[in-house]
Formats: structure tokens, sequence, C-alpha cells
């Protein structure tokens, strides 16, 4: 299976893990999901600033700045296996 099918089966495999990860794992999760699928970030910030929620999904995807489309599917990945357990 290639890489970008795996990628696609940890997705998946995401939405069902048996108990709801804390929220620092969300957001590596969420910010492994946006750079594997579209890759670094291209905006400064959410529009409007309070909304901390965006403001740290935003912050965690740009920290990923530079890491390769491949590399965080990848990490991506291994979190989703690891936390399926």
């Amino acid at each position: 299976m290639d890489l970008q099918a795996l990628f696609q089966e940890a997705v998946v495999n995401s939405k069902t893990l048996s108990e709801k990860p804390d929220n620092e794992t969300l957001l590596k999760l969420y910010s492994l999901y946006k750079q594997g699928t579209e890759g670094d970030t291209q905006e400064s910030g959410p529009a409007n600033p309070f909304d901390f929620v965006a403001k740290f999904k935003h912050d965690a995807w740009a920290k990923l700045a530079g890491t390769t489309k491949e590399e965080a599917m990848q990490t991506y990945i291994d979190l989703v296996a690891k936390l399926k357990g």
C-alpha cells in the first residue's frame, strides 16, 4: 500500500478511536493532517484574534513549516497507530 493510501486509512481510523485524545494530541493530529494535505500554511493567523481555538490550530500547523507532506503523513500514520494501540 502506498503512503497516500495508508494516510487515508489512518484518517478514517482516527475517527474511530476508542477514546478521545487529549487536546495536545488533537492539535498534533490536526496540524499533521493539514501539513500532509496542504503543506506549509500560507496564512499569518486566524481573521478573528479572539478565536483562540483557531489560533492554537494555526500555530500548531505553522510549527510544522518546512516538513514535507510525506514526513507529515508518515508521522500522522504512526501517531494514529500508537493511539489505536
